[in-house]
């Protein structure tokens, strides 16, 4: 099951729309390029078990 979440560049700072895979688990990481500049985010991705809402925080690729 897929759903959508938004997230800010950390290069940017930018708003970005992406797909979260719901059933990889309730706390994913990858990297994703910026819809904007084109820069590698790291996504920290946290679902919440009881209401499937999706925060995600972002950081610089090393």
């Amino acid at each position: 099951m897929q759903t959508t979440a938004e997230y800010f560049c950390a290069f940017c700072g930018e708003e970005n729309a992406t797909f979260v895979d719901l059933s990889a688990g309730m706390q994913q990481s990858y990297v994703e390029d910026c819809q904007v500049c084109c820069r590698p985010n790291v996504l920290y991705v946290n679902i919440d078990e009881d209401t499937l809402d999706v925060e995600i925080a972002t950081d610089y690729e090393e």
